[in-house]
């Protein structure tokens, strides 16, 4: 159990850093960044924990798309152009979240 808690924040961080390195670079605002990284590193358990009758990337991507929903309406009243490149990035690392926790933290 303890092993599965930490591998699941380890991969959730490791796409949390994923999500935020263009912002870093284009100097987006710190609290826009965060949030991004904490959205992640919540993510990684709460895949690996949830229960769901599909395949492991599949439950990432449905769980990490309908919990980016309140984010991303959020960013569209805040910047409208952001709202396509968080969906294709929520459905990649969400995808990716869910493949990697299946695999390596059982």
């Amino acid at each position: 159990m303890r092993q599965k808690i930490l591998v699941s924040f380890t991969i959730g961080f490791i796409a949390g850093l994923i999500d935020i390195t263009p912002g870093l670079i284009q100097g987006v605002d710190l609290h826009i960044t965060l949030t991004g990284l904490s959205f992640w590193v919540v993510m990684g358990p709460t895949i690996a924990f949830i229960s769901l009758p599909m395949k492991d990337w599949l439950k990432g991507l449905v769980v990490a798309s309908l919990l980016a929903i309140p984010g991303t309406i959020l960013m569209s009243a805040i910047d409208p152009e952001t709202v396509i490149p968080m969906i294709v990035v929520t459905i990649a690392l969400g995808s990716m979240v869910g493949f990697l926790t299946g695999r390596y933290a059982r």
